[in-house]
């Protein structure tokens, strides 16, 4: 199957939670043999159109970022592609109808790929508006979402909840590292909220235990200086970056993973904990689908407030110490991706009937 992949920023032009999640689904749907394109803003250097690069093609609709040229340029690269499908993300906005012009001229079903963020501009509702009942389908990771995208006029029955996923294998085959009792993990941004984890941290100080925090950013500086203030510094390990895989034995070997992020439209690196055995306690935040993880889980809980937080973290001592969960199987890359293909071939099928 041939699929055009559009995205006016990659995960080549900065690591946003959008745009990690595309470039995976495409590299994993080119290694399992289609033909993938991600038409985008050029990265690449020179003056090449298109560039191949971990198995799939980059194609430029614009060299630099001009969201307006962007737009009006898309639907003639796309043309040029000539996919079977066309996946596109819902930012800009107006790429949506944008790629589903392009697909009415070639009868080819538009998939949009919707997130959300707390920080859009109000000002851009009209076009959030357009682009949520433009495409054949909606993909969103999880219900929260869902639910702002039917608020924008979204089709009840084209929008489908498609998660993240976690290598299964690669947590099965991974070593134990006891360095972390209690752990957090994420990237440390504006959204992070870690100080609602060392808040509860300081209320355990009279109990046994060591933590970790796992993730870089602008918030981390004060992360740190907030540890020492709260005289838990010692026992607190701030680990910066590491992938997933790195994560792992981290994850295997600690008891608990705290969540407490203000924004996560799938909270990706508490689903990787779940699976790796971790007992998941979630803050719950307006913007944050972490709570539907711990929901469906018998061991997670959802908590309020830091003191909260502490008391669930005493309770989980309680709780047997598990390495791998395999009741997180139906997230391994693969099962996930085979949600996507499913949905393209439906489409596909579907759309030759009119």
């Amino acid at each position: 199957m041939r699929v055009a992949f559009v995205t006016m920023t990659t995960a080549h032009h900065a690591e946003r939670w959008h745009a990690r999640r595309a470039r995976a689904v495409a590299e994993r749907l080119a290694a399992r043999g289609h033909d993938v394109t991600v038409v985008c803003q050029q990265w690449w250097g020179g003056d090449h159109a298109a560039f191949d690069f971990d198995g799939v093609t980059y194609r430029r609709v614009t060299a630099s970022h001009s969201p307006g040229a962007f737009v009006a340029k898309l639907p003639f690269v796309l043309n040029s592609v000539q996919p079977d499908v066309i996946h596109v993300a819902s930012e800009p906005p107006l790429a949506v109808p944008a790629a589903k012009a392009a697909g009415r001229l070639r009868r080819t079903p538009v998939v949009a790929e919707w997130w959300d963020h707390p920080d859009r501009e109000s000002g851009g509702t009209w076009r959030r508006h357009w682009a949520a009942r433009s495409p054949e389908a909606v993909l969103v990771p999880s219900e929260t979402v869902e639910t702002t995208v039917r608020e924008c006029g979204a089709d009840p029955d084209a929008v489908e909840v498609i998660p993240d996923s976690v290598d299964m294998a690669g947590i099965r085959d991974a070593p134990v590292d006891p360095r972390a009792d209690l752990v957090y993990a994420r990237p440390l941004d504006a959204h992070a909220n870690v100080e609602e984890f060392l808040l509860a941290l300081a209320e355990l100080r009279g109990k046994a235990w060591r933590a970790a925090v796992v993730g870089d950013g602008p918030a981390r500086a004060a992360a740190e200086r907030m540890a020492d203030d709260l005289r838990i510094a010692d026992r607190v390990e701030f680990l910066g970056d590491l992938s997933p895989a790195e994560q792992v034995p981290i994850l295997k070997g600690a008891h608990v993973f705290a969540q407490t992020a203000t924004w996560e439209p799938f909270a990706t690196g508490l689903l990787r904990a779940l699976a790796c055995g971790c007992v998941g306690v979630v803050e719950y935040q307006a913007d944050s689908a972490a709570h539907e993880l711990v929901e469906a889980d018998p061991r997670g809980s959802l908590v309020t407030s830091p003191q909260e937080l502490a008391d669930e973290i005493v309770a989980a001592t309680e709780t047997e110490r598990w390495t791998v969960n395999e009741d997180y199987a139906p997230y391994d890359h693969e099962a996930v991706l085979s949600r996507y293909v499913d949905c393209y071939e439906r489409l596909v099928a579907n759309y030759g009937l009119f």
